[in-house]
């Protein structure tokens, strides 16, 4: 599981601020319905969808589509190298 800090904390109704999100691997079960190479190449609609489904806690999906641009950027990065081999994640200065 990788965590990221929001740049811009997400705001919920009755709850304090979302200000630190953790994604899991996705299991072969989360990717059902979508297209590998979307997802691979950080398509926004792919996220839209994905995110909410590998979000620790889970993310909804009109808070994915509302999320600042950076953390957008940030979590589907974080997202599209889970499907890098450890090695090269460990060469692009990924850790788990």
């Amino acid at each position: 599981m990788m965590k990221l800090s929001l740049e811009t904390p997400i705001e919920r109704k009755g709850a304090d601020p979302i200000t630190e999100v953790s994604l899991r691997k996705p299991s072969v079960g989360d990717l059902r319905g979508m297209k590998l190479t979307d997802v691979g190449q950080m398509d926004v609609k792919s996220m839209e969808k994905l995110l909410p489904r590998i979000t620790v806690p889970p993310l909804l999906p009109d808070e994915v589509a509302a999320l600042d641009i950076a953390d957008l950027f940030a979590l589907a990065g974080i997202a599209a190298s889970f499907f890098m081999k450890k090695a090269d994640r460990e060469q692009a200065g990924i850790t788990d």
